[in-house]
């Protein structure tokens, strides 16, 4: 028996939901970074992650795809247990996720066409000649806007737009079954922003693709999301409060029961300057 058949739950019928986190929590040092998470995302839902800086969104999306192992609880992706899976398990589990990082983390040495075909030549049993990889990346590039011209460049020539985008076109090169993005609009403009948004939209309808999308950016959570995480961070709640603050469309953040979500969606300081001057 493989590791990933002694990974998956048994009894259990699909409710299409492709991955699920039950009673997670992660510790990092002497801190708890994620607290009791029950988080359960559908096939095909677009997800967004909010919340403040140092709230626990990086890592809980790491938690999702197993870089970051809990301290307790279960994380499944499509009814595999992850932390029963062995690391070539894991690999291949991995190789259904696409992943757009904030700075695009794109290899400097490499030329865009290389960036964009490397998921190709590193995928296990499913080789491709040349001319398949060439073929996948031009088709790759005209989905995100670019031009042939780009892929004999270097990233250090391109804008950050453009490296966004590539990053992006190399997240879709094996059709993912789910796409995390870190921050997609960061240090961008607001036309470029809205341009990632619109990749973003047109990826969904072509493709039957789930996407986690970490993000403060709320014209983004609104525009692109069918549901809205807002997480809070665990060392300013008390023992007995949920860290997951709001847990509805876009539609309802304005106005959400808890005040700290109201204040954080419009960018209010409220209670928080009081807090910083208390934690001097």
């Amino acid at each position: 028996m493989t590791s990933s058949q002694e990974a998956t739950i048994d009894g259990v019928e699909d409710d299409g939901t492709l991955v699920r986190l039950e009673d997670v929590s992660v510790r990092l040092g002497n801190q708890w970074v994620l607290r009791d998470i029950d988080l359960a995302i559908p096939q095909g839902q677009t997800l967004a992650v909010i919340g403040e800086s140092g709230c626990g969104k990086t890592v809980l999306m790491k938690t999702l795809v197993g870089l970051v192992r809990p301290t307790s609880g279960d994380v499944w992706f499509d009814s595999l247990n992850l932390a029963k899976l062995d690391p070539k398990a894991l690999t291949e589990v991995r190789q259904r996720i696409g992943f757009v990082f904030q700075n695009a983390a794109l290899f400097d040495s490499m030329t865009i066409l290389q960036n964009i075909a490397f998921p190709l030549r590193q995928q296990q049993g499913q080789p491709f000649g040349e001319e398949e990889i060439e073929y996948q990346v031009l088709e790759g590039i005209a989905e995100v806007g670019l031009p042939r011209e780009v892929l004999q460049r270097r990233p250090a020539e391109l804008s950050g737009g453009m490296r966004k985008r590539v990053g992006l076109a190399r997240a879709l090169i094996l059709k993912p079954e789910l796409v995390l993005y870190d921050e997609p609009t960061t240090g961008l403009d607001p036309i470029m922003s809205d341009v990632i948004n619109e990749l973003i939209l047109s990826t969904r309808r072509k493709y039957p693709v789930t996407s986690v999308i970490v993000t403060h950016d709320m014209r983004t959570a609104r525009k692109v999301a069918d549901r809205v995480v807002m997480l809070y961070p665990r060392r300013r709640l008390h023992d007995e409060e949920p860290q997951v603050l709001y847990d509805g469309p876009p539609s309802g953040l304005e106005n959400a029961a808890d005040r700290r979500v109201r204040q954080f969606v419009r960018g209010e300081a409220g209670e928080r300057l009081m807090e910083m001057r208390m934690e001097r």
